[in-house]
């Protein structure tokens, strides 16, 4: 942790009033983002757990379910959001070297990555729904061919798993263009960065969570 982060003396206009020094905020605000994380991985955790007992008790209907799903593109995703946790690492180092434009080149391009992430799962949905291949009930079995008949189980377990984490990566990608703008105000510098070292966090689980989605979905068989 750099001195500059959590100097003592001129950088106290960004010290909340409620904290006595620059050191005792940072250590704070790190410490409220890795609470923050830890609810995100319970509630991504829970449904891994569910996962796991049904893919245990289904076997052959969950590797039926995979089969559906085109791996490349799922794989092309899982290398956009690995890319996209680089340059928002980068975009901090930039910041706290007082290159802003860099910064916000980078900044940018995580932006960028996200979107192309939503857009291959926005073309991989509506195929999913072209072949009628819906959750649970809404699954005509009959209809798409399906070998078991509790297939629809499979891709509840696919829309939630998916459809959650693409909430949280347009989230993310909302929080990451408020910090490009505020970078380009240059509110952030070498003496003060803990506010998109936070996002910068929150961007991290994202991506971790879909490295563990991945595998589970489209892989599984």
């Amino acid at each position: 942790m750099s001195t500059d982060n959590t100097a003592h003396g001129a950088h106290t206009a960004h010290v909340a009033h409620h904290f006595k020094t620059a050191e005792q905020q940072y250590s704070s605000g790190k410490e409220g983002i890795w609470l923050f994380m830890l609810t995100e991985i319970l509630m991504f955790g829970a449904i891994f757990v569910g996962y796991a007992l049904y893919h245990n008790e289904y076997p052959a209907m969950f590797a039926e379910g995979a089969k559906s799903l085109d791996w490349k593109m799922g794989f092309v995703n899982t290398l956009v959001l690995i890319f996209s946790s680089f340059t928002m690492a980068i975009s901090i180092s930039f910041i706290q070297k007082n290159e802003q434009k860099k910064a916000v080149l980078a900044l940018a391009t995580t932006v960028l990555c996200g979107a192309i992430f939503m857009v291959i799962k926005y073309f991989e949905y509506q195929h999913k729904f072209h072949l009628g291949l819906f959750p649970g009930k809404f699954l005509d079995v009959a209809k798409v061919g399906a070998e078991h008949a509790n297939l629809g189980l499979y891709f509840g377990f696919y829309y939630v798993m998916t459809g959650l984490h693409g909430i949280h990566v347009l989230l993310g990608m909302g929080l990451i263009t408020w910090c490009l703008i505020r970078t380009m105000r240059g509110d952030f510098h070498s003496q003060y960065w803990i506010v998109v070292e936070g996002v910068g966090l929150f961007w991290h689980i994202v991506d971790l969570i879909w490295i563990f989605l991945f595998p589970l979905l489209y892989l599984v068989g």
